[in-house]
């Protein structure tokens, strides 16, 4: 991706013209094939310290398969998971935090999730519990610390597995659509989670649909039709200036039927 995403005095980030962010993670050649039907083919992606990628495509298209692939969830039927250079392993896999569509919630109370999921981090003491409380004032949900999990409200719910994924603080946070079928408050409120995590250096890869919260959340945009990357860019670029007509019609809501024989499209600076 380019741009860099270098830190500042005061903890915020800025983006200069020269020397791109160093590289956190890349997908080398990734594909799954059950069964030998290419359900992700050969996926080359960089993915850099600091920076907001958004991956977009239609429905179908392999987005969260490829999230699970980073994220070892799945391990490639060929090609390589790389995390700074080494090859993605387990140690790699407790530097990062993955947040789903629809948040898994322990059978426990709110303040219960977010000692467990730290536990097991093996952190404890007064670390933890400045970690929980630091979680639930973000997450504005201390009025809630002692209810089941389960019987909050969905946003309730989102924001509760994303505080739960930051208070472990990841060098790499994957969010697969975090705000789907939540009101415009809910989603205000989960934006201004991840933006919190952004100014804390987090580096986040996340699904959307939603063309303008790719522009208010992305730096950069990794656009896939039919299981393959068919353009990587600047989010402002892919957003308004697409280069594969697979990305153009998708944001024009048409359909694409291409057979997918051009080559992926390479960013522009």
């Amino acid at each position: 991706m380019p741009d860099a995403c270098l830190k500042t005095i005061d903890g915020g980030y800025a983006t200069p013209a020269s020397a791109p962010a160093p590289l956190l993670m890349q997908a080398r050649g990734v594909s799954f094939r059950p069964q030998g039907k290419p359900l992700v083919d050969d996926i080359d992606l960089d993915i850099r310290e600091g920076r907001r990628l958004i991956v977009m495509g239609s429905n179908g298209a392999g987005k969260s398969l490829l999230m699970r692939l980073l994220h070892g969830l799945i391990a490639p039927t060929s090609g390589e998971v790389v995390w700074r250079g080494k090859p993605l392993d387990r140690t790699a896999m407790r530097e990062q935090a993955m947040v789903f569509q629809r948040p898994v919630m322990l059978r426990r109370s709110v303040i219960a999730n977010l000692q467990f999921a730290l536990a097991v981090r093996g952190i404890g003491g007064a670390e933890r519990r400045r970690r929980v409380e630091e979680a639930l004032e973000q997450a504005r949900l201390g009025d809630l610390a002692k209810r089941p999990a389960r019987v909050l409200s969905g946003g309730e719910q989102q924001r509760l597995a994303l505080a739960r994924a930051l208070a472990c603080t990841p060098r790499l946070l994957f969010l697969d659509e975090p705000t789907a079928s939540l009101d415009p408050a809910s989603t205000l409120a989960i934006e201004n989670l991840i933006a919190t995590a952004h100014a804390r250096g987090i580096t986040i890869v996340m699904i959307t649909h939603d063309k303008g919260q790719a522009r208010r959340l992305g730096d950069d945009i990794a656009f896939l039709h039919a299981g393959r990357l068919v353009e990587t860019g600047p989010a402002a670029r892919v957003l308004e200036t697409p280069s594969s007509g697979a990305a153009r019609a998708w944001l024009e809501g048409r359909l694409y039927l291409d057979d997918l024989s051009s080559p992926q499209t390479s960013p522009t600076p």
